[in-house]
């Protein structure tokens, strides 16, 4: 994942920096709670930061931070002390900061005075707002300001923008305070052993024409019980995994509520969810992100694929425009609303630099239909499945080689339009970085798996010719990938095709993508999988982007070497596919091990070192944590040691675990599927399976490939 300025980085936020996320609003402070303007800090709404300080102080001096605890993904209490003026060490005021955001900032600030006698107090807070971009704060512009003057309207605090081409303002609302300027203050006495509180709440606008009168009390419209209702009823959807192994209970409850906290929500269509691609600096739609993640999660909540599916529909490419990469049928790769957003993305909101996400979007339409959605699909995404395969054909595939590559169209656009989307993420095995066009092996499996899942769909709307023709379609391209990017006398697949047809001979994990999309002809597989696992590609913890021995390996790289747990987790079920049972839990070890040295959660990615030689996992600087497809990959790899297969378009559900020792026995419940709630149990070596609807016939063996589905079905009823 790599947003548009992907090779800026955001500075430190602070020793102990808390972040907090509701949907497209997230806020980042220091661990006292104040927020400074110098620092990579804010309350960003919509890609813009509508507060950049926020900054308390009791006495003249700012407070002390003693421990921040973060109760919900939205809400925290900050607990300081006040310092003495007196030199003296311990403090009789404390104070308490509790804060939530929806779609403003509010906040309850509480001074206890422990002292025997009443306590003179003056409280202040001083409130800025430069509504910078997103990306001027994590590239470290502490210089760019968008705002007018602060001005006292009513008895609100007002700072407005000025020179954005959109209106923005920040209205604050403290009762009973003295406003001076940008500064709301109180001067109180607080008797011995008493407390006193102030409430402060904050509301970003994006049409400054509206009178303030005009506008709901902020706190009101801050202080909602939206953001909790949402939380509770997702807990209480949520399938529950009990392991006889704690620990890795404890990986899979992280996933879910980090998960659950990822979420955007859409005003314009209450009931569609997505999954923002990460915190704190990509809490927006991607393309890719956002397909990957809402297939990984599947068992947990199906409806997370149908809306992205829908709002990705929604915004599919219908013209050809250089400026942002959009063309008819494309899926796009981001979506920002930020106030620099024209001049990063040539205009528009959306940016369409992937040449991967448009295949995964029919794979995962695809995928929605055998878990019970086909009704939902066939009603209102078919016509965005075929403009998609249209791309695919025509834009994807400009030159006619039957390959899909990416060259971009703009300066401003991304070199590589993979997942492996940095600069130099892909090169040859002397280091020398490939030139565009180029055609990656990963996303040729997407393409394939793309003509398979619509030859399925086909077949299940019963037009038998329609899904003859996509299969031979993907057979066709099977047969030339396999010819065109294996590497015989490595063993392995070339990372792509360059723009002269070359093979890039580097040793990548992508190749494991292509065993998940099926595209790898069987006697290749056993090669494949053997140099994924070998001491060049597994680190101990997982499988590296790039191997040891290639000319561009860093261990502490973005893609070069470091190991990414979205990426094992694809490895792994790829490798699950091709029958590599004992392969495939080897990642799924490692990854539970490393995610519960992380304190149970996987960051985004981490270094490649090998776990022989440094026994923790070190982790790469600038991660996302909480990140969106880090945190599906333990639900997927659940789903891979299950092999657990629906199919309900073929009336079946195939299930046969595989379960590593030192789990033990298991039990998931409440898992969703075709309508009912199911739980699996594995237990003694025993499988137990409670709830499938009598009309869906269960089988204790893996799924066949879906090709072969495709085969016997079509050929039975067509005379094929």
């Amino acid at each position: 994942m790599t947003g548009w300025s992907e090779e800026n980085t955001a500075g430190s936020a602070g020793e102990g920096a808390v972040t907090l996320l509701e949907g497209t609003s997230f806020c980042i402070s220091f661990a006292n709670g104040d927020i400074n303007s110098e620092r990579p800090h804010g309350f960003f709404y919509r890609d813009t930061r509508f507060i950049s300080d926020w900054l308390l102080t009791i006495n003249e001096r700012p407070v002390e931070a003693l421990e921040a605890i973060v109760f919900e993904p939205y809400r925290a209490v900050f607990i300081g002390r006040a310092q003495r003026t007196d030199g003296l060490a311990d403090s009789h005021l404390l104070v308490e900061r509790r804060r939530s955001i929806n779609v403003g900032v509010h906040e309850e600030v509480t001074v206890s005075n422990y002292s025997r006698e009443p306590a003179a107090c003056k409280l202040a807070l001083t409130v800025g707002a430069d509504f910078a971009d997103l990306f001027e704060v994590k590239a470290g512009l502490t210089q760019v300001a968008h705002a007018q003057g602060a001005e006292l309207l009513g008895d609100k605090l007002v700072v407005e923008s000025k020179g954005l081409p959109m209106q923005a303002r920040t209205v604050v609302a403290a009762q009973d305070a003295r406003v001076d300027g940008n500064r709301i203050s109180y001067d109180m006495v607080i008797p011995a052993q008493q407390s006193w509180t102030a409430s402060i709440s904050a509301l970003p606008g994006m049409d400054a024409s509206s009178p303030v009168e005009e506008l709901a009390i902020p706190h009101q419209q801050v202080h909602s019980s939206l953001p909790q209702e949402r939380l509770m009823e997702w807990r209480r959807n949520s399938p529950l995994a009990r392991f006889d192994n704690p620990d890795f209970e404890k990986v899979l409850e992280q996933s879910q509520s980090d998960l659950g906290s990822l979420r955007i929500f859409d005003p314009d269509h209450p009931g569609r969810v997505v999954v923002a691609a990460g915190s704190p600096w990509f809490m927006a739609l991607f393309g890719r992100d956002s397909l990957l993640t809402s297939f990984m999660s599947l068992p947990l909540d199906p409806s997370l694929a149908l809306g992205t599916l829908q709002t990705l529909a929604e915004r599919q490419g219908t013209e050809v425009d250089p400026r942002s990469e959009e063309q008819p049928g494309k899926i796009l790769h981001e979506v920002r609303f930020g106030a620099s957003v024209g001049r990063l993305l040539g205009g528009d909101s959306a940016y369409y630099g992937s040449i991967d996400a448009t295949p995964l979007f029919v794979t995962l339409a695809g995928e929605l239909t055998r878990w019970g959605f086909w009704s939902e699909v066939q009603a209102s995404l078919m016509p965005a499945v075929d403009r998609a395969l249209d791309w695919i054909m025509e834009y994807g595939d400009a030159d006619g080689d039957g390959f899909v590559e990416y060259a971009r169209a703009t300066e401003k656009g991304l070199l590589n339009q993979g997942w492996k989307d940095s600069w130099d993420g892909i090169n040859f095995a002397d280091g020398s970085l490939a030139q565009a066009p180029i055609a990656l092996c990963e996303v040729q499996g997407y393409v394939y798996a793309a003509y398979i899942s619509r030859a399925l769909m086909a077949q299940a709307a019963g037009d038998l010719q329609l899904a003859a023709d996509w299969g031979a379609r993907a057979a066709a391209l099977k047969k030339e990938f396999n010819e065109r990017f294996w590497l015989e006398d490595r063993g392995y697949f070339a990372i792509a095709l360059d723009r002269d047809k070359r093979p890039v001979d580097s040793c990548a994990s992508n190749m494991g993508h292509c065993l998940w999309s099926g595209i790898v002809d069987s006697e290749k597989a056993p090669q494949v999988a053997k140099r994924l696992l070998s001491p060049e590609m597994f680190s101990g913890w997982g499988v590296r982007t790039l191997a040891t021995d290639m000319g561009a390996y860093n261990p502490a790289s973005y893609h070069n070497g470091s190991v990414w747990p979205h990426d094992n987790a694809l490895v792994a079920a790829g490798l699950m596919r091709y029958g590599f049972l004992d392969e495939a839990l080897q990642i799924t070890r490692g990854l539970f091990a490393a995610a519960n040295i992380f304190g149970g959660r996987l960051p985004e990615l981490f270094c490649g070192l090998d776990r022989r030689t440094y026994p923790m996992p070190v982790p790469y600087p600038t991660s996302c944590s909480p990140q969106a497809w880090a945190a599906a990959a333990p639900v997927h790899l659940m789903r891979v040691m299950l092999r657990f297969d629906p199919c309900m378009t073929h009336n079946g559900v195939w299930l046969a675990p595989t379960v590593p020792e030192e789990i033990g026995d298991l039990k998931v419940s409440n898992v969703p599927l075709a309508g009912a709630r199911i739980s699996i149990s594995v237990a003694g070596g025993q499988t137990e399976v409670e709830g499938v609807p009598d009309s869906i016939e269960l089988h204790y063996a893996p799924r066949k490939p879906l090709a072969d589905l495709l085969d016997v079905h079509a050929a039975g009823q067509a005379g094929l």
